[in-house]
């Protein structure tokens, strides 16, 4: 009989069992975690898009559409910021160089033999009796060149290569921004190619993975290469200027003269509470410093303090305060080619429409041949000579209204009594009692009901730029809520006007809203921001970005800037030039232009306590006095 049964293992063999066992144990652990794994979402899970659609031209990802472009040829001479029309172009792009160090020694030997098979064809060509061929004497010449400098040390030896993304929400955007893109580059004498059939991997050389998959390179020596570095855009310091604030890319001061570009207009847009008037009343405050004359027009009185502190002049209007603007003054000066009193009844015609609302065109006709009479009355013609003349009042035009036979003039009239006689009367209807004499100087409408703002704001501004006419000096004019202008077809022209004329009259403009889609929206407020050479974005709402994209051609990274930036922080743009930046202010400055209420509250509260403080020293005092006699 055969027994089976478990063998009896030895000492020896003890050890070995114990390492299968180990073994055994660990790979049943590696496929747990293994398991495990399989089943944990990863930062890679999280980015990596759904899908990938490549195509021989372009590839997709999501609703995106994406091309690269390779550069194959460059110029013989290069200088510095020569890439800069690449670098701020106005679409997004994703731009990448490679730069790869190549060992002189090996560079010598390759130019020595290049020199050497280039003087043997041009020597060739002048024993036959041809004519050099100028491409290969140019080559040689720079050959030379630069095996002196490699010898020499003062160059070392690099080869570059560089690629363009551009990005687009559609096939058919892809295609026009791809052949601006192009020629762009055709202006730097750059010869670019489309990455055909190597789009994924062209793709990839362009995202922030530092890999080169195309390996398309360019032989470069230092000095070439060194004006590659894309640092065009980053600068805004100036000799002359005042500070605006800290380039939050690279710590540096933008110091900037606004009366230094084509024109000194600036435009402000940014959300509530976002630091838009902060910037605004810092820049006019430093603008002083150096002379300029600033007016602005507030609608919410946020320039009070300030105004006081520098011993400003603030003009409020309302029906109980005595400043009053005659909307019929004429500035009494000459241009040739221009008719004053034309202009004059053109400027009364918006204002009378934001009165009257729409008017017809034989309400137009009319009001237009009662202005004219008005004006006449005071024996105030189109010749230059007789508008020095007193000018008349809203009163003179209600009257000629009343004088007149037709039917729209007694109802222009019925809508015009309550300026003269009615509610509102005593705000417009009476002569000019002010004037701009002071460098700083604030015109208020916040007592003003919200129906007669935009029509207080409108004579206002016509009152300021007849003065501006009157006598040119380096000026400021500040039109805080400018939205209030802009929701008026007149009034927006008017404003328009101001801003394409202002450089002639040594004027710069800053308007400066929050209603971004409305300004925007607007043709003439459209027209304004392409006017101004200065734009400053500061933290958007979200319902406003995407049109502020499109007007300012900003990229994601500055969307999300402006939807996530901190109070003070925001957009420069100056030119083809545009920074993040930082307002930064000095304590003494900040009390006097700070608007939020919480702190204005605690500098009352403390200045409440100090008041009080004193009294109780001062009586303090008398009783001491008091109790020794």
């Amino acid at each position: 009989m055969i027994m089976f049964g478990r063998k009896k293992t030895t000492k020896e063999e003890l050890p070995n069992l114990k390492k299968i066992a180990r073994q055994g144990i660990e790979k049943d652990q590696s496929r747990q975690e293994e398991i495990i794994a399989q089943g944990i979402t990863e930062m890679k899970d999280l980015i990596a898009p759904s899908a990938i659609e490549v195509d021989f031209d372009h590839l997709r990802i999501g609703n995106s559409y994406f091309r690269t472009l390779f550069i194959a040829g460059y110029p013989r001479f290069v200088g510095a910021n020569w890439l800069s029309p690449l670098i701020n172009f106005e679409h997004s792009l994703d731009i990448s160089m490679y730069y790869y160090p190549v060992s002189s020694h090996g560079v010598l030997d390759s130019l020595k033999r290049k020199v050497a098979e280039m003087e043997a064809t041009i020597g060739s060509d002048r024993e036959h009796g041809k004519v050099v061929d100028p491409g290969v004497q140019a080559a040689l010449e720079d050959a030379q060149v630069l095996q002196e400098q490699l010898v020499k040390g003062v160059e070392r030896f690099f080869q570059f290569s560089f690629y363009v993304t551009i990005p687009a929400g559609s096939l058919e955007e892809l295609n026009n921004i791809t052949k601006r893109v192009e020629a762009t580059l055709g202006s730097l004498l750059l010869i670019s190619k489309h990455a055909t059939l190597q789009m994924e991997q062209a793709f990839q050389t362009t995202i922030p993975l530092c890999l080169d998959k195309l390996y398309i390179i360019r032989n470069m020596d230092t000095t070439s290469l060194a004006t590659t570095f894309p640092f065009t855009s980053s600068e805004l310091t100036s000799n002359e200027g005042i500070l605006y604030g800290i380039n939050e890319h690279n710590g540096s001061l933008i110091i900037f003269d606004r009366f230094s570009l084509e024109n000194a207009n600036s435009v402000v847009f940014a959300k509530s509470g976002a630091g838009k008037s902060y910037m605004v009343k810092l820049e006019a405050l430093r603008s002083l410093m150096f002379g300029t004359e600033v007016i602005v027009i507030d609608p919410e009185a946020e320039y009070k303090k300030l105004s006081e502190a520098i011993g400003g002049e603030y003009i409020t209007f309302s029906t109980n305060e005595p400043a009053k603007i005659n909307p019929f003054d004429l500035s009494g000066i000459y241009e040739e080619g221009e008719n004053e009193l034309g202009l004059k009844i053109m400027s009364l015609h918006t204002l009378f429409r934001i009165v009257f609302g729409e008017l017809s065109s034989s309400e137009d006709a009319v009001l237009d041949r009662a202005l004219i009479a008005t004006y006449k009355s005071k024996g105030i013609t189109s010749e230059p000579t007789t508008q020095k003349n007193d000018p008349p009042i809203m009163e003179d035009l209600y009257k000629v209204l009343l004088g007149m036979e037709e039917t729209e003039a007694r109802g222009l009239a019925d809508r015009l009594e309550r300026y003269i006689k009615g509610s509102l009367s005593g705000i417009f209807d009476q002569k000019s009692n002010i004037n701009i004499r002071n460098t700083f100087t604030v015109f208020s409408v916040r007592d003003l009901e919200d129906e007669l703002r935009p029509m207080a704001m409108h004579i206002i501004l016509d009152f300021i730029w007849t003065r501006v006419k009157k006598e040119i000096k380096k000026r400021v004019l500040i039109i805080d809520e400018a939205w209030y202008l802009m929701q008026h077809k007149e009034s927006a022209s008017f404003i328009f006007s101001i801003a394409k004329r202002a450089r002639k009259y040594y004027l710069g403009l800053t308007t400066i809203t929050q209603d971004v889609e409305d300004f925007l929206n607007s043709d003439y407020g459209h027209a304004v921001v392409t006017n101004a050479s200065i734009q400053i974005l500061f933290k958007q709402h979200p319902a406003a970005i995407d049109k502020l994209a499109e007007v300012f051609y900003l990229s994601e990274g500055e969307k999300r800037f402006l939807l996530s930036c901190n109070v003070g922080e925001g957009l420069f743009f100056a030119g083809t030039n545009h920074v993040a930046m930082q307002v930064v202010a000095s304590p003494s400055e900040h009390k006097l232009i700070t608007t939020s209420p919480k702190e204005i509250l605690d500098m009352q509260n403390k200045e409440k306590a100090a008041a009080i403080g004193s009294e109780d020293l001062k009586s303090e005092g008398e009783i001491m006095i008091a109790d020794k006699s």
